[in-house]
């Protein structure tokens, strides 16, 4: 054997090894309503950085003191802060939304279907066309939110807010000790008016995007009630069941990787 053809034998040997390395999806993190990115996926960013993903959290915009006039945000700036953040992917991405998160993502497929691998729904209202967070929430008969005075607007109505006393058991009931109180800690008022907005989605764009769904059994923020109505009447490659609450990516950080590991690979 040559010296040339050994070099090419030692080449084609280790291509699939660099296909296979290249291969992974980036994971792209979604918070929903009352969160930011940092304080809600800093436990699942590392635990998918472990298994050699990429990962971009998102941030959107209404929080952390950025100034935004709560009044002038839109589902369409939401979906819009998303496709700016996953520009500069070159292959399609797995679109991960918690909650409020769900709808965003629904927005974003709709909008750039080929940008994305698989959308997965962590306890998140997942859609039908014409419909938006508090259409979906009216429905939700098990929320804790809907409890008279543990959801608190503003004097304009152009901000919401959980009752203080009651951030713990709506969002982390199934925490302890330290993560329960950081938990309390985490959520901050949101702005109101997007979450009136209803989704526009299509076969042809939404329809055609693979997705998953996270139920979380002890959720009293979107209750397992009505995750289980949206799943019904949702087309969905998996349903993966974990015993948590509203919080589960503090509670239960490896179980939700998993999860979105399992849609990355598929």
């Amino acid at each position: 054997m040559t010296l040339f053809t050994q070099i090419c034998s030692a080449v084609l040997m280790l291509a699939p090894l660099a296909v296979v390395a290249g291969d992974k999806p980036t994971i792209v993190l979604l918070h929903g309503a009352f969160q930011d990115g940092n304080s809600t996926w800093h436990k699942v960013k590392p635990e998918l950085e472990k298994h050699g993903y990429k990962v971009i959290v998102v941030n959107l915009p209404g929080r952390d003191g950025d100034g935004a006039d709560p009044k002038s945000l839109t589902t369409d700036i939401y979906r819009d802060t998303v496709l700016k953040a996953i520009s500069g992917e070159t292959q399609p991405v797995i679109l991960v939304g918690h909650s409020f998160g769900g709808i965003t993502i629904s927005n974003v497929a709709e909008a750039a279907p080929d940008k994305i691998k698989a959308l997965v729904y962590l306890s998140a209202y997942l859609p039908q066309n014409g419909q938006s967070l508090v259409t979906l929430s009216q429905t939700d008969r098990d929320s804790y939110l809907g409890k008279p005075g543990n959801l608190v607007l503003s004097a304009d109505y152009s901000v919401a807010s959980i009752k203080g006393d009651q951030k713990a058991e709506i969002f982390g009931n199934d925490a302890t000790g330290a993560d329960k109180d950081a938990i309390a800690a985490s959520l901050i008022p949101e702005p109101a008016a997007a979450q009136g907005m209803p989704v526009k989605l299509t076969d042809a764009n939404f329809g055609r995007v693979p997705k998953y769904y996270i139920e979380t059994t002890q959720d009293r923020t979107v209750s397992p009630f009505l995750q289980e109505q949206m799943i019904s009447h949702s087309k969905l490659v998996k349903v993966t069941k974990i015993e948590a609450g509203h919080a589960s990516y503090i509670t239960q950080p490896g179980a939700v990787a998993a999860a979105i590991i399992e849609a990355a690979k598929n």
